[in-house]
């Protein structure tokens, strides 16, 4: 008798994958200090980015071409000049802020090019811009601040509670544009990319539910790739309040990409930055 393969084998072994790495990476963090959750998240996505890039860059249009370089642009010009946002040593090497700029700044375009290549081919994203569809994406843009905006404050009265430190003013300047660092990097790379590679591997195997079912892996794997230390510490605290994060600053941009846009997705997550980085945290 012939055993055909259940429509969610290959939604267990990529589960499986991405575990081992979570599992395998904290128990290395015991003894030394591996390579950060989100680097090793990140790099994966380059890559299989490249790999759809390779396969299927010529569905690529030219405000495509254009959105990438621009967005790459701005994130590498934004982390010469940051002072308020800065990130981890990229695999522990790069720390200064011109080579972290070569680096945020090409896996921005890189990820960019891959997730508009998925929505030219029916991904599960759209990017409104880059279909010349300005004011769409304005629309966008303001709704995901307007949605974004009230859970800002909640952020940082959630961090004055959890670090048990006062707000301490920053320029509002350096806060409005750093915060487009994680609010451009992240979404591009998670909520646009990843998202689409993951569609792109269950899609097959369970169509209509590979688009909500991808999304949540996508929103888990950029939730819990800031808890690094917290695994080590306190597994089941990283655990919980990894769940919470996810729930209540996670959804919302997840379900904004969705149904406004990658526009309103970035605005949301570029709101919450703004705000932390005015306050001091």
């Amino acid at each position: 008798m012939v055993h055909r393969p259940s429509q969610y084998t290959t939604l267990i072994l990529l589960f499986a994958g991405i575990l081992t790495i979570f599992f395998v990476r904290t128990w290395l963090a015991v003894s030394f200090e591996p390579p950060a959750l989100s680097d090793l998240f990140n790099t994966i996505t380059i890559i299989g980015s490249l790999i759809v890039l390779l396969k299927g860059y010529r569905t690529l249009q030219r405000n495509d071409w254009i959105l990438a370089l621009a967005l790459g642009g701005l994130v590498g010009a934004g982390m010469y000049f940051a002072t308020l946002f800065s990130p981890f040593p990229f695999f522990g090497i790069v720390r200064d802020n011109v080579g972290q700029a070569w680096v945020r700044g090409t896996y921005t375009m890189l990820a960019t090019l891959s997730g508009l290549t998925i929505m030219r081919q029916g991904g599960p994203i759209p990017f409104h811009i880059a279909d010349g569809k300005r004011r769409i994406s304005a629309h966008s843009f303001v709704f995901g601040l307007a949605v974004g905006i009230p859970l800002a404050i909640l952020n940082v009265f959630a961090l004055q509670f959890t670090q048990g430190q006062s707000i301490s003013w920053q320029s509002p300047l350096a806060a409005l544009l750093d915060a487009f660092q994680p609010g451009i990097v992240e979404e591009v790379i998670y909520r646009f990319a990843l998202w689409a590679l993951v569609w792109l591997v269950l899609r097959k195997s369970l169509h209509d539910r590979a688009v909500w079912i991808s999304g949540a892996i996508a929103m888990l794997i950029h939730n819990y790739s800031h808890f690094d230390a917290l695994f080590v510490q306190a597994p089941l605290v990283a655990l919980g309040m990894g769940l919470v994060i996810a729930i209540v600053w996670g959804l919302p941009p997840t379900i904004l990409a969705k149904y406004r846009g990658m526009e309103a997705a970035i605005a949301f997550h570029w709101i919450q930055d703004v705000a932390r980085f005015l306050a001091g945290f």
